[in-house]
């Protein structure tokens, strides 16, 4: 057996024999037997100690001062730094024995770290609640694991913004990216400038009190904050209330539909960097993060170009397009990041190899703006691939590696300049009915991937404890739709963010409470039917598809066309069955037809995709291939 596969072989031996951890550890070794931990799990903090550790053990117990009748001991050697910075240690090791359970880290992020690890190993033994004797060393691959969250085009209470932090903490996501301003609405209060928030949200905003929450709550979680104001397109909302930012004469007003508008600030006045100088400072004082996010995406330059005064400036700078310009523009704008302390971030537009090296690329257009980053000496970090509103099954995001592609020819020195990656969750589709069900449990195939060894990449043990982990996750990912839906929706996902935006014309304004935005992203019933399908020649499977087939074929859900859909699916699917039992080739006329009905579903259909079509086509295709 060749190294790799032997290696292959043993990865998937151990995650088939152990526990349901995401995401996997570097090291882990099992032990034997286990500890009953009982109703109340007893914590010993020693060494350093400090508010947030005390505040993260309550989380999970009772604090006590007696380490030799403690169930748990924590051991922390030393503080982390006051506001928490790109890769600071974030190792840990956890031993759990019959007796006790040992977490020890160099400094609170990895105890923080542990004590999700313990949480998930507790699981129900015969006597109650018990966690096995295990011992694992741990710390991630990649610094930076950030989730992106748009609050712009849709707003996102302050309570869904701490769920969402819940969630993140327990796979070990580490950055929280807040989208804070868009065309569709600019979401944070600022005391310098009132009008953006007053004009420019519809009254829906974070407080600077709010924000200071959100902060606080973050780093009680291993979580750093780094803010996102896009700027110079993207800025309709700041314009509503600031028209003289713009390049173009006002007035405006929010933004209600999805896309690339052409309002745009004006690169060629003094006055829109001292607006911008006042602003940043106010916020750099407000988000402690070493990095500030200025967008710079999508720019499609039309005001500048329609302006004589921009055309001379640009004639003047002999700047010779606008991608010219905008580089300009960042220029100066990096300087007035760097005198607040912070490091610049944008979208890979923003990338000019006359930028100052210190500044982060994050790539949204694909992995070779990210290998170019990297060559041209800056650090970078990879979305593409991680889209969750492309509704794609986590087994996609899960095979996008930030060392792939592109980045495969780069030299040791340039990959050290790949930090990690960020799952996006854009807001066109999204609100705070559905939102959780969107990026949970799907992120933390992503936090797997950037957390955990790169060998560790076996997709069915991810969805074996992909499934754990949503269970745990509970309300976060959604319940499940009460009858007689559930048989439909368990088996239809929502169409791509693509398809979905050709189909409609969807506003900010427009209700997402249709059954496409309550559907879960990926069908786990789609995933078992399609196993055992793989497996027909097994009678026992070939009855359990027939009692899908039958539930679908008698399926009352009453929503046309796609409970008819369905029907039709299971009337197909029973007839193929029963033409592989009886070992009869079926006529040319009825191949036809089930051919070109299953192919009008390659299609979405009423913005909804049938996740069992595959599998449906596989048993039509089976009677015709048969022995």
């Amino acid at each position: 057996m060749p190294r790799s596969a032997g290696l292959l072989f043993l990865v998937t031996t151990l995650l088939n024999a152990q526990p349901n951890l995401m995401p996997w550890p570097a090291k882990i070794e099992m032990g034997q037997g286990s500890l009953a931990i009982g109703p109340t799990i007893r914590i010993a903090i020693t060494g350093y100690t400090e508010p947030r550790l005390q505040i993260a053990a309550r989380r999970l117990g009772e604090i006590t001062s007696d380490r030799a009748a403690a169930t748990l001991v924590i051991q922390c050697e030393q503080a982390s730094a006051p506001v928490q910075e790109l890769g600071e240690d974030e190792s840990y090791r956890l031993e759990i024995t019959p007796t006790q359970v040992h977490l020890s880290a160099p400094n609170p992020l990895g105890i923080l770290h542990g004590l999700e690890t313990f949480r998930e190993l507790i699981v129900t033994g015969a006597h109650g609640f018990e966690v096995p004797a295990i011992d694992i060393q741990d710390q991630p691959r990649f610094p930076w694991r950030g989730l992106h969250l748009d609050v712009s085009r849709h707003w996102m209470p302050i309570e869904v913004v701490k769920r969402t932090l819940d969630g993140m903490a327990a796979v070990k996501l580490n950055v929280f990216h807040w989208h804070l301003s868009d065309d569709q609405g600019f979401r944070v209060e600022s005391q310098r400038f009132p009008k953006l928030q007053q004009l420019g949200s519809d009254g829906l905003y974070y407080t600077q009190e709010q924000v200071r929450q959100v902060i606080a709550y973050a780093r009680d979680r291993g979580i750093r904050v780094v803010p996102e104001f896009d700027v110079p397109g993207h800025t309709t909302s700041w314009l509503v209330g600031y028209p003289q930012l713009a390049s173009a004469p006002g007035p405006y007003q929010i933004e209600r539909n999805w896309g690339v508008f052409d309002p745009t600030m004006d690169p060629t006045r003094e006055s829109t960097y001292q607006f911008l100088d006042a602003f940043i400072a106010e916020m750099a004082a407000l988000f402690p993060d070493q990095f500030f996010h200025i967008g710079g995406d999508e720019v499609n330059g039309r005001q500048w170009k329609s302006s004589a005064r921009i055309r001379a400036f640009m004639r003047k700078e002999r700047l010779k397009n606008t991608q010219e310009l905008q580089a300009y523009f960042n220029r100066r704008l990096q300087k007035i990041v760097a005198k607040y302390g912070k490091r610049m971030e944008g979208w890979d537009e923003i990338l000019d190899p006359d930028l100052p090296k210190n500044i982060v690329i994050q790539s949204w257009r694909g992995q070779g703006s990210l290998a170019e980053s990297a060559r041209h000496g800056f650090a970078s970090i990879l979305s593409a691939g991680y889209y969750l509103d492309h509704m794609e099954p986590a087994s996609t995001l899960y095979a996008v590696d930030p060392f792939d592609r592109d980045a495969t020819n780069l030299t040791d020195e340039e990959k050290a300049r790949i930090l990690g990656g960020e799952v996006a969750m854009w807001g066109e589709f999204v609100n705070p009915e559905n939102v959780d069900s969107r990026i949970w449990p799907r992120a933390a195939a992503v936090a797997e991937r950037l957390w955990s060894p790169r060998e560790i990449n076996d997709v069915a043990s991810m969805y074996q404890r992909l499934d754990a982990v949503s269970r745990e996750f509970g309300g976060l990912t959604g319940g499940a739709p009460v009858e007689p839906l559930k048989t439909l929706a368990d088996v239809v996902t929502p169409a791509t963010f693509g398809q979905r935006i050709r189909t409609h014309k969807y506003m900010q304004q427009t209700p997402l409470n249709r059954l496409v935005d309550t559907v879960r992203p990926e069908s786990e019933t789609a995933r078992e039917f399609a196993g055992l399908v793989d497996r027909l020649n097994d009678p026992m499977n070939r009855e359990r598809i027939r009692t899908w087939l039958v539930a679908w074929r008698d399926n009352s859900a009453g929503i046309e066309p796609a409970s008819g859909t369905l029907r039709r699916l299971g009337e197909i699917g029973l007839q193929a069955l029963d033409y592989l039992e009886r070992n009869e080739r079926p006529p040319d006329a009825w191949l036809a037809q089930q051919r070109a009905f299953l192919d009008t579903l390659k299609k979405p259909q009423d913005e909804l995709r049938f996740a069992i079509v595959l599998s449906i086509n596989k048993l039509v295709e089976a009677t015709v291939s048969r022995p």
